[in-house]
């Protein structure tokens, strides 16, 4: 099994990351195998001839989970999460479970994972095992801000990674 995290927040080592990180280690009981931080790209996210880039987005693609996470600007996910996402085949560039996570500064934004981040997400292929996790940043650091999450989405991500253990 893969594990994969992708984090759209323009900061480098972001709370975002700690986030995505964190939930990805609490649904499989390990940490990521692979870990995007897209804002150490720099511009070669805007080359699409770039191999650097291309391999992750394969990577990406062929991994069993990932977390794609990122910080909430003007109520949706960044555009250099977009950047990334673009690259991806529709219907067939992701093969795994995708989850949605967005931090922002209030409770004011919390449909944002499921409004934006999850359609595209699935329309790229992949299969999303409940609602999108929305996390209040000053709450980032703190497990009960996921525990719901977690405690409703955990059975049905165990089941779906099931066979590919």
């Amino acid at each position: 099994m893969t594990t994969a995290v992708v984090v759209g927040n323009p900061k480098p080592a972001s709370r975002t990351l700690s986030a995505a990180t964190y939930v990805a280690t609490q649904l499989t009981g390990s940490e990521p195998d692979l870990v995007v931080d897209l804002a150490t790209l720099g511009t070669a996210i805007l080359d699409w001839s770039d191999d650097t880039v291309a391999g992750l987005v394969e990577q990406v693609g062929k991994a069993d989970l990932v977390v794609f996470a990122s910080p909430t600007y003007k109520a949706a996910y960044t555009g250099l999460l977009k950047l990334f996402l673009d690259r991806f085949a529709g219907g067939t560039g992701l093969s795994g479970i995708a989850i949605p996570l967005m931090l922002g500064g209030s409770p004011a934004h919390a449909l944002a994972p499921e409004l934006t981040l999850r359609p595209v997400l699935t329309e790229i292929g992949g299969t999303v095992p409940g609602r999108g996790l929305y996390v209040v940043d000053s709450a980032h650091d703190d497990p009960a801000a996921y525990a719901d999450w977690l405690t409703a989405t955990t059975p049905t991500v165990s089941a779906l990674l099931g066979d590919r253990r």
